[in-house]
């Protein structure tokens, strides 16, 4: 009797958490490194007014926060239990963070050992295959019904058809969390803005690093970010896209329909800057013809 009234004191604890948040809890860890990559207090306490925190605060704990730039109110927030969980939840909390960790692991370890047999694999293939044309729509179709978009405020999905009739596609990968991204946004806004209605052949498309999805969200809105985003829940299954990236962002990759780099942020390991991208652009959109054409990675 006492082990069925535990395991149903379980289940319940479990609906809670699922129906607090869509992620887990944060932690020290967490909360320290959106600090440090440009997170405001102020964004971290919503954050927790919906994730809630999964530690208690110690003297050790608070000088980290301290050190990563943490302010008063959110310290004493996090003193006063405001975001905590109860004994109960946390240790169940704590519990699905270390499981979490380990599936992260092992997926980080098979995902290079796929790809590492997927690059000798694509060698073997290039070295034998003969050319082909290109598929037209190889991009679209990665995106195809994952899109959505901002209406009056609100994310909506994004009609594949105008997709379609895109030639020139700007891949932007960014976060919230980034300080050099949120400084860079505005100034790619303006710039789309200023071309899109005379350049329908152009769009961007959002491929969010952010954390959560109310971080993802909360980017698009303060940003007034006029382009289609990959759908938060769908980013899992977008490898292909991902692979398009550089070694940090903000970054943007200029392809065509089939996939094709024209220009990119980073040339290998060199940071280029996303400038570059929109210089190519405009000499594009003039009618010049780019000496350098960025390799597919």
């Amino acid at each position: 009797m006492r082990n069925r009234a535990l395991a149903a004191l379980v289940c319940v604890l479990l609906s809670i958490l699922a129906a607090r948040a869509a992620q887990l809890p944060l932690t020290i860890k967490e909360i320290s490194l959106m600090l440090r990559s440009g997170y405001s207090s102020n964004a971290i306490m919503q954050e927790l007014a919906i994730r809630y925190f999964a530690e208690k605060l110690d003297v050790e704990k608070e000088k980290t926060l301290l050190q990563a730039g943490a302010s008063a109110e959110l310290i004493t927030a996090l003193k006063s239990g405001k975001y905590s969980l109860s004994s109960e939840q946390m240790t169940i909390a704590q519990q699905q963070i270390a499981d979490q960790t380990k599936r992260r692991a092992a997926e980080a370890a098979r995902s290079r050992q796929f790809d590492s047999l997927y690059q000798s694999q694509m060698a073997r293939e290039r070295a034998t295959a003969r050319p082909q044309a290109p598929n037209a729509n190889a991009l679209r179709e990665l995106v195809k019904g994952d899109l959505v978009s901002l209406r009056n405020g609100a994310l909506g999905h994004f009609d594949d058809e105008e997709l379609e009739k895109k030639k020139l596609i700007a891949l932007y990968f960014s976060a919230h969390w980034c300080a050099p991204c949120r400084k860079f946004t505005p100034q790619l806004v303006d710039y789309y803005n200023r071309v899109a209605t005379q350049h329908p052949e152009f769009e961007i498309v959002f491929v969010s690093f952010d954390k959560s999805q109310f971080a993802m969200e909360t980017y698009m809105r303060e940003a007034n970010m006029p382009w289609p985003a990959i759908d938060f829940q769908k980013l899992k299954g977008k490898d292909a896209i991902r692979k398009y990236a550089g070694h940090g962002i903000p970054c943007l990759v200029l392809v065509d329909a089939t996939g094709k780099v024209i220009s990119s942020t980073y040339a290998g390991a060199h940071y280029l800057g996303p400038a570059k991208v929109l210089g190519d652009l405009d000499a594009i959109f003039a009618g010049k013809v780019l000496d350098n054409v960025a390799q597919n990675r």
